[in-house]
């Protein structure tokens, strides 16, 4: 797969059942061999529900960006921002990259970069200043992705998969 063959285009509420999608395949995928079996099925279906995609592009600062790549325009990953939920001190010049999935098959293709730059570039047109996510802390490879990007850690949280409650990183980037 080469990143010439991919696009990204904003979501909208007719693309929940896609975004469920991608998102529990992206993190079955990401967490099968670190996460109990229960504790994923528990996330995926609270989480990456068609109904929590609808909830999050009901609201009016939500932006979510699908990636597709060609033949077909099949879906292999997405980014998904809101205004921000974390255990962190926020202000209104805060939004966050609540999701940032794509299938491994995809990494180093070009996609994962696109999609981090769409995200900047959406947070820049809100008027944000700074773009927040959230990370498993155990999640060596996405920690590196976002420090390469530009993101520092300003925090920790505490995250609940399923029943287990799971030890995060909050991070940042200036715009």
């Amino acid at each position: 797969m080469i990143a010439s063959k991919f696009h990204l285009r904003a979501c909208s509420v007719a693309d929940c059942d896609l975004l469920s999608l991608v998102g529990s395949g992206a993190f079955l995928e990401a967490f099968a061999d670190d996460l109990d079996a229960a504790d994923l099925l528990a996330h995926c279906q609270k989480n990456n529900s068609p109904a929590a995609f609808q909830k999050y592009l009901e609201q009016a600062t939500t932006r979510a960006f699908l990636a597709e790549v060609a033949p077909g325009n099949g879906p292999v990953g997405y980014i998904l921002l809101c205004e921000p939920d974390l255990p962190v001190e926020v202000s209104p010049q805060d939004y966050e990259l609540r999701r940032i999935y794509l299938f491994h098959r995809f990494h180093g293709t070009g996609i994962g970069r696109a999609l981090m730059e769409k995200a900047k570039e959406a947070t820049r047109e809100m008027g944000r200043k700074r773009l927040l996510l959230g990370v498993y802390g155990k999640n060596h490879a996405a920690i590196s992705f976002y420090e390469k990007a530009g993101f520092k850690k300003i925090g920790e949280r505490r995250f609940l998969v399923g029943t287990t409650v799971h030890d995060d990183d909050v991070m940042a980037f200036e715009l």
